[in-house]
């Protein structure tokens, strides 16, 4: 779909961006285990027909099913499903148990997971597509884990995320000292997180503010190197609104271009998702909650209110010239919700495509050789065949033949004609 890397399309403010989120599978997965995913994602029969439309893509969704749920979704079922998404790539997730975030009772165990910079490298080599890796900088190993990411892992764009709080003890890096190590570190970039619910009155007035001052901790981490920032789930539109222009109006009074921000959604269909929602700190409206849960289909309502809350933020902030990008996620293993996140997507990339007011297409790529090939080719952005290295290096091989002969040849044919002219 595109050729520049995941980094430079995230910074890019002239297009959006649309990415999908994962959660790593559980600690202790066996190295041998994760070589299998990737290699039963390698061996996966591929669909020959090319897809240039939105409709086609969501008809090919519809045969891919969840067999059985576990805590995370494994990478070859992930990749399975989202194959068929027009994406620029995914987003891993550092789950960590956050116990000083909220008083709240934790809807969901904690598990501990693999590391998402490791999940993230099998999902890049198995689908073809670069990973967004979130760190949380609460580790005594930031500075290994950065080299690893980097050099062993091969990634390029970071998402770094402060401690769950302000109170308690936590080893490694404050959010500051981190954007300075990650911004200093050749090769990578990184974004941050921006928290609409930190944007409110109440949340100001708990702070002792006169005015929510989230728009100034984005301004913060910008002139600290971030590239990007990416919210968290998004259910009420007014904070999301209120901190999109009040960061619109600070970047213009400081004379700086504002970032792109990639705006989070995820399908609820069951109470206990809902109360997982709210304890991760994203603000629900009563009414909202009221409507999705008592609905016959709770997560197809969830779809269709998350639809109007992105449509209510278009109308209210265009103009304002605050680039935007799309992020999906489901936050449990319930299959209505995981299948859920497939049509959200979709529709939520159709929703900002369509306010850009300009023509745009779906088409596709293929980024393995097909099963039982050597090597194959793949449709660039421009319809045009692209061949994999190998091909590449086969094709230069019989170029550089060919040109010999042809040069040869010639050169014969010259002497030939020069040996006929003198006699």
């Amino acid at each position: 779909m595109n050729d520049k890397p995941l980094c430079t399309r995230l910074a890019d403010p002239n297009r959006p961006v649309f990415l999908l989120g994962d959660v790593p599978p559980g600690e202790g997965t066996p190295p041998g285990k994760c070589q299998e995913i990737g290699k039963s994602r390698a061996k996966a029969p591929r669909r020959r027909g090319k897809a240039a439309q939105v409709h086609l893509i969501v008809d090919l969704t519809k045969d891919l099913t969840l067999s059985s749920p576990s805590t995370s979704v494994p990478a070859d079922k992930f990749l399975q499903r989202s194959r068929p998404l027009a994406t620029d790539g995914f987003i891993v997730y550092d789950i960590q148990d956050e116990p000083g975030r909220t008083d709240m009772d934790r809807p969901f165990p904690f598990r501990r997971v693999m590391d998402s910079s490791a999940h993230a490298s099998i999902l890049a080599r198995s689908s073809g597509r670069e990973c967004l890796v979130y760190k949380c900088v609460a580790d005594a190993n930031f500075d290994g884990w950065l080299q690893t990411a980097k050099t062993t892992h091969g990634h390029q764009a970071i998402n770094l995320v402060g401690r769950a709080s302000s109170e308690g003890k936590y080893e490694g890096p404050t959010i500051g000292e981190a954007m300075q190590k990650v911004a200093t570190e050749e090769g990578v970039k990184f974004g941050c997180v921006c928290i609409a619910e930190r944007h409110t009155f109440e949340s100001a007035k708990a702070r002792g503010k006169a005015y929510p001052t989230e728009h100034m901790n984005m301004i913060r981490k910008q002139k600290a190197g971030a590239n990007w920032f990416i919210s968290q789930a998004v259910y009420d539109a007014e904070p999301t609104i209120r901190l999109l222009k009040d960061y619109a109006a600070v970047c213009k009074q400081s004379g700086i271009a504002p970032r792109k921000v990639v705006l989070t959604f995820a399908p609820v269909s069951r109470k206990k998702t809902m109360n997982f929602i709210k304890w991760l700190g994203v603000r629900v409206p009563e009414q909202a909650e009221e409507q999705i849960l008592g609905a016959e289909k709770p997560a197809e309502k969830s779809i269709d209110f998350l639809c109007g809350v992105l449509r209510n933020i278009l109308a209210e902030c265009s103009g304002v010239g605050i680039p935007l990008g799309i992020s999906c996620e489901s936050v449990s293993i319930f299959k209505s919700e995981i299948d859920g996140v497939h049509e959200l997507f979709r529709r939520l990339q159709c929703l900002l495509l369509d306010s850009r007011g300009s023509p745009w297409k779906v088409s596709w790529v293929e980024v393995m050789p097909p099963v039982g090939e050597d090597c194959g080719t793949c449709d660039d952005e421009n319809g045009t065949k692209q061949m994999n290295v190998m091909e590449q290096q086969q094709y230069a091989l019989a170029k550089v033949g060919f040109m010999g002969v042809a040069i040869g040849g010639m050169a014969v044919a010259a002497g030939v004609s020069l040996a006929s002219k003198k006699r």
